[in-house]
């Protein structure tokens, strides 16, 4: 049976990825801190119904200790890393920056130099669709040259993709890059779109819409972000880079609109013009992806926004 270690793992993602890897009976071993980077109560939820696993057990620790995280190097064996330690928000990464650089780039370095210390020959993490903000392409790729993040947290995910290229090309370690787009689905974090805009909606207060109305976004279904991963898994490479989207930029004003169909209820409405660190559009090429992966997202934006409106007092209130 495979021994798989999931970093940050009460995070949302991780949360849906960890419950199908421990159907499949393949044993789950989670560290995080839990910190109050948001509602604590919501990861403890998430960890509460994966403890109901027998092959699932969690372990507390800090996520800057490189003494704390060889503990679980020592004591035991891991046929694979997934890791998504990483301060996530693109604007708050400009209020409290250090703690992006403490959290998304020394943690990552010392994760990684246990994983090539302890030989661990397969690490898989999450970087971001982040990473091609400023691009000017409007179908972002895996080839593209990405070199002038325009945050903070971009810059943070940019230096971990380069410090994973080291050690596979000095060190032989097979590591796969996940860019991920805008993913949303059940459980998600609080301090992304639909829950806010879901709660003010169904509460008569006002949203606010950057870029006025035209800003556009790949959404990704959790399940199918999920299913992509679960082929990486399986899936050998000295390194490789995957995009995980739809190729289906929507815009905000449309995802708003399904909002109010399914809550029976009309929002209000506050346009303001662009912020300075928001990428207008994000469309991703899932050419490579569908062809070494054999990978199609299958969620149609209209199925996954009624889900999400049907399920959200299940989750957050």
């Amino acid at each position: 049976m495979e021994n798989i270690l999931i970093t940050w793992s009460s995070w949302f993602i991780w949360f849906h990825l960890s419950k199908k890897l421990l159907e499949k009976w393949i044993n789950v071993l989670w560290f995080d801190n839990e910190n109050d980077y948001y509602d604590v109560k919501l990861k403890q939820n998430r960890r509460n119904i994966l403890e109901t696993y027998p092959n699932f057990k969690f372990f507390h620790g800090d996520l800057l200790s490189l003494d704390s995280i060889e503990f679980l190097f020592k004591n035991y064996k891991f046929d694979k890393i997934i890791d998504l330690a990483a301060y996530a928000w693109i604007r708050h990464s400009f209020v409290d920056p250090l703690v992006y650089v403490k959290t998304n780039i020394i943690w990552f370095s010392n994760l990684i130099y246990l994983a090539n210390k302890y030989e661990i020959k397969s690490f898989i993490y999450a970087s971001s669709s982040s990473v091609y903000w400023n691009n000017k392409k409007h179908l972002l790729s895996v080839k593209d040259a990405i070199d002038k993040p325009i945050s903070l947290y971009a810059a943070t995910k940019r230096s971990n993709e380069l410090i994973a290229y080291c050690y596979s090309h000095s060190f032989g370690m097979h590591t796969i890059w996940l860019r991920m787009f805008t993913v949303y689905g059940p459980w998600s974090r609080p301090d992304m779109m639909m829950l806010p805009f879901t709660d003010k909606i169904k509460n008569g207060i006002p949203i606010d819409i950057f870029n006025y109305w035209h800003n556009k976004r790949d959404f990704t279904y959790i399940d199918d972000v999920v299913d992509g991963i679960l082929k990486v898994l399986d899936y050998d490479a000295q390194y490789d880079i995957f995009n995980l989207g739809t190729n289906n930029p929507i815009e905000h004003e449309y995802v708003i609109s399904l909002l109010e169909k399914y809550l029976w209820k009309k929002a209000i409405k506050n346009y303001l013009p662009p912020q300075p660190w928001d990428m207008l559009e994000t469309n991703a090429d899932i050419q490579h992806t569908k062809e070494k992966l054999w990978w199609l997202p299958k969620v149609s934006i209209e199925e996954w926004v009624k889900n999400f409106v049907d399920r959200f007092n299940d989750y957050y209130w």
